[in-house]
């Protein structure tokens, strides 16, 4: 366990922004280090459009594919692609190290529904995960779109699934001190936006989230009801404002964070599976 989160620690604490990608076609795993000086020959080239004339040190871009093993929930899953890019300046020695400027990564956890009907030529990772520049992020999906006749889609997160991960996460155990359970709501039809933020005490969230639910391990839409109506009823008891008018748009809690407009952050390396697992669900129901 402390060998897999080594290496998935660079994933957490990091603002991600999701997209769902249909199947890869003709992906071959065998292929990755081709695939990386096509990818970085592609940025090179789209870069240098319209260019007449450099000024100051060019950044080269170094690309580099690589696979996580680790990180899949089942056999029928494929492991993940970790896509990096790095720059170095022409001026710096070779010697010098690179920095790394963004970083994407492909996965499926517990994506079955996906990859059992789809067929052989065909490589399942729908969720999409990047951290960095979006003008990268743009040149990357279109390289991958071109290549792999794919497409790529941003991933959006609804109210009804954002209350979702507030209940499952409010309900986790954890062994240190964890963070306030949060819960940020905008107001419509203002002329001026308006926000309002609502923290809870991580024992509280979860003393309320054992009473409501009836079997362990398991989660039902009725009983993520039921917690987001107690939560909005002691809310409206003291400040007598009704929450469930507002729109739901970010849960933070100690297992992670998940913004309406698809931008998650993970803090427990523990449940990182869980976190991806309900993620590449979303993305295989948009594909879908």
């Amino acid at each position: 366990e402390n060998v897999d989160a080594q290496k998935t620690a660079f994933l957490l604490r990091k603002a991600w922004t999701l997209y769902s990608v249909t199947p890869l076609y003709r992906f071959r795993r065998a292929r990755l280090r081709d695939y990386a000086r096509l990818l970085s020959a592609f940025i090179a080239a789209e870069r240098q459009k319209g260019l007449a004339v450099e000024v100051g040190a060019e950044l080269d871009i170094k690309v580099t594919l690589s696979s996580l093993a680790d990180l899949r929930g089942s056999e029928l899953d494929e492991a993940a692609l970790l896509v990096e890019l790095s720059s170095r300046s022409r001026a710096s020695s070779r010697n010098s190290e690179d920095k790394l400027v963004w970083l994407g990564w492909f996965c499926s956890v517990f994506g079955d529904d996906l990859s059992e009907n789809v067929l052989e030529d065909f490589t399942c990772l729908p969720l999409f995960l990047t951290h960095g520049a979006e003008s990268y992020t743009s040149l990357v999906g279109s390289w991958f779109q071109e290549t792999f006749d794919c497409c790529f889609c941003r991933l959006a997160i609804s109210p009804l699934n954002l209350s979702w991960m507030v209940a499952m996460w409010a309900g986790c155990k954890l062994d240190r001190a964890a963070s306030a359970v949060e819960l940020v709501f905008s107001v419509p039809r203002l002329s001026q936006p308006l926000d309002i933020s609502y923290a809870i005490h991580p024992e509280d969230a979860k003393a309320l989230w054992d009473t409501v639910q009836k079997t362990p391990g398991e989660i039902t839409q009725e009983e993520v009801d039921v917690f987001m109506d107690c939560l909005y009823a002691h809310f409206h008891r003291h400040f007598k404002i009704h929450l469930s008018a507002a729109k739901l748009v970010k849960v933070s809690t100690a297992i992670a964070s998940a913004h309406c407009d698809g931008i998650v952050k993970i803090l427990h390396s523990q449940y990182l599976p869980g976190v991806l697992m309900l993620l590449t669900e979303l993305a295989v129901s948009q594909i879908q």
